[in-house]
C-alpha cells in the first residue's frame, strides 16, 4: 500500500515536471509510470520487470543510450565482484566493473580515480562521456568505474537516498571493497585515491568519500545534491528540484561524530546553470556542507579565504563560468564551478553520449587538476579528532 501511494505521489509529481520536457522524453516517463514497467531496450543489459520508483532515471532517460566506450590505447579490463550479505543485503550475486590503465612503462604507484556513472548509464558509457580514460594515458593515472546492479535499481541509479547506502553498507561498502582490492592487486598509491560522479553518481561518490575518509584523498562533484538531505524517494525527489530545506550541517556533523579521526576531504563540485533536473541551489547547499566540513576538521572559518575567477566563453574553452576557490593557508580544499548554458550533462564531454555535453570548460580534466594536489597520507597525519556524539548533539542543539 505504501509503495502504491508513493507511485501515485511520484507520478504526480512527474506529471507537472513532464510538461515542460520535450516530447520525446514524455513518452520515456509515462512507460516508467506504469505499474509494471520495462525499461526501454536502449539501456545495455536492463530488461527487468518490476515496479519502478525512478530517483534521477526517469528524467535521464533521453536521447542516445546506444554508445558504447571508445578506448585508448591501454589496458580496459572487466571484473566481477562477488557480494557479500553486508554489500548486497542476499546472498550470491556480483557487481561488474571496469578498470582502465594507462599505456606506459612504469605502472607501480599509479593514482587511481573512482568514476561513478549517473541512472540510466553503464560503465562503459561513462568512460566514454567523461573521455576519463584519455585524460589517463596523458596523466598517468588508473581509472575504476564500478557499476550500479540492475536488481538494485532497474534503473541503475546509485540508492544514495537509502539509509543503509548512506551509514556505509550496501552499494557503499561494495564500491570500497572493490577500490581496496583493485589498489592492492596492482600495487595503486593509497594516498592518490580520488571519486567522482555525476548525478546520483555524485552523491553516492560523496557518501563513499564521507564514509571512508582515510582511503580517500578528494571527492569531485558533478551535478549533485547534499547530503544527508533525503531518507526516500520522494524526499530525493524533492531534494533535487528544491534543494535542502534543514539545516545542512546537520548531516556533516552526524557522520563526522563516527569518525575516529576526521581528516580533511577536498572537494571540486560542478553544476549548470540550467539543470532543470538537479536545480542549481543543491551545489551551494554541498559547498556549504564542504566548509562546515573543513571547519570541524579544524579550519577557523575566519581564517577561509576566497578566490573568484569568472571567464568569458571562447571558441577554445566553452561556455562561460564563475570559478570560487575556498583556501585554508595555502591548501585549496573547495573549488565550486557554475557553468552558464548548460544543462544535467558532464561538461567537456562526449556529445555522441547521453547526459554528456560537447562544449567547454572539460570537468575531466578541471577535477584531475584538484585531485592532483591532494594526498592522503599526508592529509591523515593532520586530521583532528572527530566531535563525539554528545558535542554534535548539543551543537544542533544550538547549545554550542
Amino acid at each position: 500500500m505504501l509503495i502504491t501511494n508513493l507511485s501515485g505521489l511520484w507520478g504526480m509529481s512527474l506529471q507537472r515536471w513532464m510538461k515542460t520536457q520535450q516530447k520525446h522524453n514524455k513518452k520515456l516517463v509515462k512507460l516508467l509510470l506504469k505499474n509494471s514497467t520495462t525499461l526501454p531496450s536502449a539501456v545495455p543489459g536492463v530488461s527487468t520487470r518490476r515496479k519502478v520508483l525512478p530517483l534521477l532515471a526517469t528524467s535521464m532517460l533521453t536521447g542516445r543510450q546506444s554508445a558504447t566506450a571508445s578506448q585508448p590505447a591501454g589496458q580496459w579490463l572487466k571484473f566481477n565482484h562477488p557480494l557479500t550479505v553486508l554489500e548486497s543485503g542476499r546472498s550470491g550475486g556480483g557487481m561488474d566493473y571496469w578498470l582502465y590503465l594507462p599505456q606506459r612503462a612504469d605502472m607501480a604507484r599509479l593514482p587511481l580515480v573512482v568514476m561513478l556513472h549517473g541512472c540510466a548509464q553503464t560503465a562503459p558509457q561513462f568512460a566514454q562521456s567523461t573521455g576519463m580514460n584519455r585524460l589517463a594515458d596523458k596523466e598517468g593515472f588508473a581509472v575504476l568505474y564500478p557499476q550500479q546492479i540492475a536488481r538494485n535499481h532497474a534503473g541503475r541509479c546509485w540508492r544514495w537516498y537509502n539509509p543503509e547506502v548512506r551509514e556505509g553498507e550496501a552499494e557503499t561498502a561494495a564500491i570500497a571493497s572493490i577500490i581496496n582490492q583493485v589498489a592492492e592487486r596492482y600495487a595503486l598509491d593509497r594516498s592518490r585515491i580520488y571519486i567522482a560522479g555525476i548525478s546520483a553518481g555524485a552523491a553516492m561518490a560523496n557518501i563513499v568519500a564521507l564514509t571512508h575518509p582515510q582511503l580517500i584523498a578528494a571527492v569531485g562533484m558533478h551535478s549533485g545534491v547534499a547530503f544527508g538531505a533525503a531518507q526516500t524517494p520522494m524526499e530525493g525527489y524533492a531534494l533535487m528540484q528544491q534543494g535542502a530545506e534543514q539545516d545542512m550541517h546537520q548531516a556533516v556533523r552526524a557522520a563526522a561524530s563516527k569518525m575516529g579521526q576526521l581528516p580533511l576531504m577536498p572537494a571540486v563540485l560542478i553544476h549548470g546553470r540550467e539543470d532543470s533536473i538537479v536545480h542549481p541551489v543543491n551545489l551551494a547547499h554541498l559547498a556549504e556542507q564542504f566548509r562546515e566540513l573543513h571547519h570541524l576538521a579544524g579550519y577557523a572559518r575566519e581564517n577561509m579565504t576566497l578566490k573568484i575567477t569568472e571567464k568569458q566563453a571562447t571558441r577554445r574553452s566553452g561556455r562561460s563560468y564563475k570559478n570560487c576557490e575556498y583556501y585554508f593557508g595555502r591548501k585549496r580544499l573547495l573549488q565550486v564551478c557554475e557553468i552558464s548554458e548548460l544543462g544535467h550533462a558532464w561538461s567537456g564531454g562526449d556529445a555522441s553520449v547521453n547526459f554528456s555535453d560537447g562544449c567547454g570548460p572539460n570537468a575531466s580534466r578541471m577535477m584531475w587538476e584538484f585531485f592532483r594536489r591532494h594526498h592522503r597520507a599526508a592529509e591523515a597525519l593532520t586530521s583532528h579528532p572527530a566531535p563525539d556524539v554528545s558535542e554534535v548533539e548539543r551543537i544542533q542543539a544550538g547549545l554550542v
